[in-house]
């Protein structure tokens, strides 16, 4: 007879058993699913601190490039000005000889 209540679909020990099984299932699944979730938001924050960091790293390349640009242009206008100043003080010089003289003068 014991045997019986054991294979019985309607005893509560059973019943009660399969119960707690499809519940601690349940709970894996809803336990793997938040961790999925929470790995995803994981890797969605470290995306976006990368993005974040590429971002502030492209402003300041942006920055020193504007930078370098002015000075660059300050430059180009200095050499144009002291390469008119050379060819006033040499009338008779082409630019080829003017920029001759110029490296010449450096040595």
């Amino acid at each position: 007879m014991c045997n019986n209540m054991n294979w019985s679909p309607s005893h509560p020990i059973l019943v009660s058993s399969k119960r707690r099984h499809r519940s601690k299932k349940s709970k894996v699944q809803i336990y793997r699913l938040s961790r999925k979730r929470c790995e995803e938001e994981d890797v969605k924050k470290d995306m976006e601190l990368m993005n974040l960091k590429l971002y502030l790293e492209n402003r300041s390349i942006i920055e020193e490039n504007e930078k370098l640009r002015k000075r660059a242009n300050l430059l180009h206008q200095e050499n144009l000005a002291l390469m008119s100043e050379l060819q006033n003080k040499f009338p008779h010089l082409d630019r080829f000889s003017t920029t001759l003289l110029v490296l010449l003068q450096k040595h």
